[in-house]
């Protein structure tokens, strides 16, 4: 196949397209300079084959891939009058860097992708996606048990599942159909880029995993247990834990004897671009150092001075009468996107400054840009650090809850109605390791701080109590011995005397009686010794300065950051 098929369209066009409808005209100039930035790591078909430096790399993926998918009988080489009134979707090429958490490039790799844009069939396509505090607890779990744990790369993931209807693709450009240029490829497995690849894929893995003797967790359904193994699963790869390794290895064949094409990796090291380092003494350092640095060099502030804390204590306004950023050297949306995912993963740290900047992605200030400055700068002093995952050897599940009451007053405009919303944050810890935090404004004004605390409590637990369910769940149905079946303790601490006294006395005065009563769901779990001995959650009184969830609703100066940090990151 050596003729090449034109895209009738690109990517990047129907991007822009989209993201135009939304933008004011003034700043249209902004938008066409921020999209020529690009990601260096991902090429386009013409910019591959100009690479003259890489070529015969590039080349030898393309083959690759091309006889992968031709072996595995992904497609039917025909005319396409064959495809009658079937849409003959175009495809394209991605040619990619691939690297490991630390930046460095692994390999060339490329992958023919469907246009799934340009698909117009409206059948359900929805995939399940797993939760970081899945992720977290199938990691603390298997510490605490002393589990051996491998990662597995499922080969071409998507092709593995048949497709129920088969779908017509325009022949990958580089390559020719025996057809010529009337002839097009008949699909019988689902291709990456396909809206429903996703969907086909986990319903054919999961059906699977069931006829397996398997569950599927109700409260994450890429969480899959049976007696004495526990896998998660995550797109195309998956961490599987057991007692022994000879387990998982033989459940690895079992995989194996229906069908599926999976490679082992190693020990669970290694998570969508976040690095797990084992330490001498059996910590984990969870890190995001590729990616920190991406952050860094694309902001072009690899000399920078770096901060000792990612914002400053004032709040960051609307700023409307301030300069608008004009997206050079750096496209404000990609950067605050990439922290987004750092943040949200292994720097709790920076949740906070994050959330704050997020808020103006539609039209951003230089003030904004300013703001993103100081968190990159912040990052460029402790790039290699994260979370070190080291359970304290108990099963207690524990929220730290704060809430900072009108921080954005005097910041936002005195007309803007939402000029005095006020800000909530916790923080969620299992066996001492942190599964999941947040750091939201609340989205009605709170009348007093007793109402924002309180609400921060509500959201907090909304959070938790599924969590609660999905560990006892989990670990109910590992069949552990009757010595080893743990007791889950439950513990919320809250700083604020006045909704302390609310949610452990649930008595409404005439001040709190303006509190919905979807605020007071959580008030059959709370443990009381007289009206409910059987309640499973306790809520504690916490002093201001052991508060964890502290530097989640605001910014902190030096000390009582690093003090927060150490107590919640380990460092």
């Amino acid at each position: 196949m050596d003729c090449e098929v034109d895209l009738l369209i690109s990517p990047e066009t129907i991007t822009c397209l989209t993201v135009l409808d939304k933008v004011p005209p003034h700043q249209f100039a902004s938008v066409f300079a921020a999209a020529k930035q690009k990601n260096p790591d991902i090429l386009s078909y013409d910019k591959a084959m100009k690479d003259r430096d890489n070529i015969h790399q590039w080349l030898k993926a393309a083959n690759k891939e091309i006889t992968q998918l031709e072996r595995k009988n992904c497609w039917v080489e025909c005319h396409k009058s064959d495809a009658k009134d079937e849409p003959i979707i175009p495809c394209t090429w991605v040619f990619r860097y691939k690297r490991n958490p630390a930046g460095e490039i692994l390999k060339c790799k490329a992958r023919i992708c469907l246009r799934g844009d340009l698909m117009i069939d409206d059948s359900e396509s929805y995939a399940p996606v797993v939760a970081w505090s899945a992720i977290q607890f199938f990691l603390v779990v298997s510490m605490m048990m002393g589990w051996s744990t491998i990662s597995v790369d499922w080969a071409n993931a998507f092709i593995q599942a048949d497709l129920k209807k088969p779908m017509f693709m325009s022949t990958p450009r580089g390559f020719t159909n025996k057809f010529g240029k009337d002839g097009c490829l008949k699909l019988t497995k689902s291709l990456y880029g396909s809206k429903f690849a996703p969907r086909n894929w986990y319903i054919h893995l999961r059906n699977a995993l069931l006829r397996l003797g398997f569950s599927e967790s109700p409260h994450d359904k890429r969480l899959f247990y049976r007696a004495g193994i526990l896998m998660i699963l995550y797109v195309d790869d998956a961490g599987i834990a057991a007692e022994k390794r000879e387990t998982i290895y033989a459940f690895v064949e079992e995989l194996k004897s229906v069908g599926f094409d999976l490679d082992v990796e190693g020990d669970f090291n290694k998570y969508l671009g976040i690095g797990i380092e084992v330490l001498p003494d059996g910590t984990r350092h969870m890190t995001q150092k590729g990616l920190i640095e991406k952050i860094i060099k694309t902001t072009e502030m690899t000399e920078c001075n770096p901060n000792w804390t990612p914002c400053t204590q004032a709040a960051l306004g609307k700023d409307p009468d301030g300069e608008p950023y004009n997206q050079i050297p750096w496209n404000y949306a990609s950067i605050v996107g990439m922290l987004l995912y750092v943040s949200n993963n292994t720097r709790p740290d920076i949740t906070f400054a994050v959330s704050q900047v997020a808020r103006f992605t539609a039209s951003p200030k230089k003030s904004h840009a300013k703001a993103v400055k100081t968190i990159v700068r912040y990052l460029a002093r402790n790039n290699n650090r994260g979370i070190y995952v080291k359970p304290n050897g108990t099963y207690d599940l524990h929220t730290w809850v704060d809430a900072d009451f009108a921080g954005l007053y005097n910041r936002d405009p005195d007309d803007d109605p939402t000029s005095v919303r006020s800000r909530f944050g916790y923080i969620i810890t299992f066996g001492g390791v942190q599964l999941t935090w947040k750091s939201q404004l609340i989205s009605k004004i709170c009348l007093s701080t007793t109402h924002a605390e309180y609400v921060g409590l509500v959201n907090a637990l909304r959070t938790m109590i599924p969590i609660r369910s999905l560990i006892a769940g989990t670990l109910e149905s590992l069949s552990l011995p009757e010595s080893a079946r743990p007791i889950i303790h439950c513990k919320v601490f809250e700083d604020n005397q006045a909704a302390f006294l609310l949610a452990t006395k649930q008595k409404l005065s005439p001040r709190t009686k303006y509190f919905c009563v979807k605020h007071h769901f959580f008030w059959s779990y709370v443990h009381h010794p007289e009206t409910n001995p059987k309640g499973w959650l306790m809520i504690a009184k916490c002093p201001t300065e052991k508060m964890d969830a502290d530097y989640m609703t605001k910014g902190l100066v030096r000390f009582l950051h690093e003090a927060n940090r150490c107590r919640t990151q380990g460092w």
